[in-house]
């Protein structure tokens, strides 16, 4: 091997040297940079940052991203005690704009109410619809009872056609009770509920025929507010505790301008409980007898002595205490759904 050869030889060791060299300078440069911004700590912060914070977190157990978090559930859910429900279960999850289209008129069958759920696709209980979601099933669930009786075959059959419907638009599959036994329970519930339905009513016969809109002023002077199309005497809860009628009508049904007698109804299961619920509108009611020259008379005809406020008083109280130990609390949602 000849000099050159041999010089030529060292020459690239040297320069392999001088490169590990210059890389080891950089990198140990760079760690000290990185170490005086970010100093070295007595915890490992991925394991908790400190001696106080020794509880492990389970990953997807913090705080999610806005964009990452689940959308909540409703709250509403079928009642089995009253509603009877057909389930549909679809081949492929269904758009809620799709699904609202389809279902938009479907409000009731007959004279019983029908509400719809719906089971997002990747979780989450719907009791409404919401854009820009895909349902992998949905639920309709029609009032066993309310004042119009029990549900009957037929509004059950219009049920069963319109669920039929819905899973032959939407490559659906039925799953639903039988007829039978839900008739059975919606005759029995109508028995429960007609055993706890009460109104009571106190009627206001005017002198002369009044203007609509003169008796609406002295209604609302005297501390009736406008509920629903209609004037309510209401609770502290929001709740009417007695609507007034006029001509044996709600205000928004009213044809006349004039008005020769005026009622007060107490809804019982629709309004809050009250240990003075007949005393409290008998005295709305004659202060109205004094202001309107009317007589004021009772759901017979007679007029209301207050001799008899406190009695009647304890026997509304005793149909609120029947209502809420058969499960229905009165003045709620769940019960006005089934008392109206």
């Amino acid at each position: 091997m000849s000099d050159l050869q041999i010089g030529l030889i060292l020459l690239g060791v040297v320069l392999i040297l001088a490169v590990l060299i210059f890389n080891w300078w950089q990198d140990r440069r760079v760690r000290q940079k990185m170490q005086e911004h970010f100093p070295e700590r007595e915890h490992d912060p991925l394991m908790g940052g400190s001696q106080a914070s020794s509880t492990r977190r389970e990953p997807g157990l913090g705080v999610r991203e806005p964009d990452e978090a689940l959308p909540a559930d409703d709250a509403a859910e079928v009642d089995p005690a009253t509603e009877a429900v057909i389930d549909i279960v679809f081949a492929q999850p269904v758009s809620s704009e799709h699904l609202h289209q389809a279902t938009q008129a479907l409000h009731k069958v007959g004279n019983k109410p029908v509400r719809i759920f719906a089971e997002r696709d990747g979780g989450g209980h719907r009791a409404r619809l919401r854009p820009h979601e895909h349902y992998v099933s949905m639920q309709l669930a029609v009032l066993l009872a309310n004042r119009s009786g029990p549900l009957s075959d037929i509004e059950w059959s219009q049920l069963w056609a319109v669920a039929q419907s819905l899973a032959e638009r939407f490559d659906g599959a039925i799953e639903g009770p039988e007829q039978a036994p839900v008739l059975q329970q919606a005759q029995e519930l109508d028995a429960v509920c007609a055993g706890l339905d009460a109104q009571v009513g106190l009627t206001l016969r005017l002198s002369d025929n009044r203007s609509l809109p003169d008796i609406s002023r002295i209604l609302k002077e005297v501390g009736f507010l406008p509920y629903g199309g209609q004037l309510a005497w209401m609770s502290d809860q929001g709740i009417p505790r007695f609507t007034v009628l006029f001509d044996g009508v709600h205000l928004q049904d009213v044809q006349t301008d004039g008005v020769e007698r005026i009622d007060l109804l107490l809804d019982l299961p629709n309004s809050p409980s009250d240990e003075q619920a007949f005393s409290r509108m008998a005295s709305v009611g004659r202060d109205l007898a004094r202001r309107l020259d009317a007589e004021l008379l009772d759901d017979q005809g007679h007029p209301v002595s207050g001799g008899a406020d406190q009695a009647i008083d304890g026997q509304l109280l005793d149909m609120y205490t029947r209502l809420s130990q058969a499960g229905f609390q009165s003045g709620t949602e769940r019960t006005v759904r089934i008392f109206s």
